[in-house]
């Protein structure tokens, strides 16, 4: 079994081995050019992906760019060690603009606007909402077209423009330090405690496959969780599990959660 083989089998679990594939695809590309490959915008576990696949070539290093610092989506760059040049990570940020006085608009309108025009997740990376205006780092070939056809986001009208990348201003995240206490230590109670749901309800979402740990999608409600884990749920943000305090007199297990919004 080639090695080819063995890091994609070893994604196919977590049905992950076509990101694998790419991936694997821009590496050779690299390895045999000897200049570099760049991917589309990945999650913070595709990028543990591209880490894993990196690890395998000893003539290669990876770069990453999100377009500013601290980005949470980025790309990859497989650089070969000959390369001498800078890499053109192929990175444009938009700043689409709309009356906040009238509108107020989340980041989950913003998505589904973009989304709604026909573009896949991996052309674009973070979107930086705040009042009255959003920030959209895409690809460099995609950027025309959505400047063009992002007319609406919602019911508010948007002028959108290119922006420079050194103007954009980084997360407006608002944090909510939740201490509870949950038994048992699993995605479901969790994940309810974080987002102020009920079990019930919080198992149907996880059904439906709203809810995502570590950038994955989750494996069920009884998912064990430990601390250090990142639950993010569609339309709700996302919660950090910080500390597991420990155990208290009626059994239960006190947590101290970070909720992102």
């Amino acid at each position: 079994m080639t090695e080819r083989d063995k890091i994609i089998r070893y994604y196919r679990a977590s049905g992950d081995a076509d990101l694998a594939a790419k991936l694997i695809d821009l590496a050779d590309g690299a390895a045999r050019s000897r200049k570099y490959r760049v991917s589309d915008f990945l999650d913070p576990y595709g990028m543990t992906v591209a880490e894993t696949v990196m690890a395998h070539y000893t003539d290669l290093k990876l770069e990453t760019d999100g377009g500013y610092e601290g980005a949470e989506r980025a790309k990859v760059a497989f650089v070969h060690d000959d390369f001498p040049g800078k890499i053109d990570f192929a990175i444009t940020a938009l700043q689409a603009k709309w009356d906040g006085k009238y509108y107020h608009l989340t980041h989950r309108d913003v998505l589904g606007s973009i989304l709604g025009l026909g573009l896949k997740r991996d052309v674009f990376g973070d979107l930086l909402v705040s009042e009255g205006t959003a920030q959209i780092i895409i690809d460099t070939t995609m950027a025309p077209f959505v400047q063009q056809n992002l007319a609406k986001i919602g019911a508010a009208p948007v002028d959108t423009a290119v922006m420079a990348l050194s103007d954009i201003t980084g997360r407006e995240e608002k944090v909510k330090e939740i201490p509870t206490t949950v038994a048992p230590l699993t995605l479901k109670t969790i994940a309810a405690a974080g987002f102020g749901l009920s079990r019930t309800k919080m198992a149907a979402d996880i059904a439906a496959d709203k809810l995502k740990v570590n950038w994955q999608s989750a494996k069920g409600p009884a998912q064990t969780i430990t601390a250090g884990d990142v639950i993010s749920m569609r339309g709700r943000g996302r919660l950090e599990v910080c500390e597991i305090i420990g155990q208290t007199r009626k059994g239960r297990m006190s947590v101290c959660l970070k909720r992102f919004y």
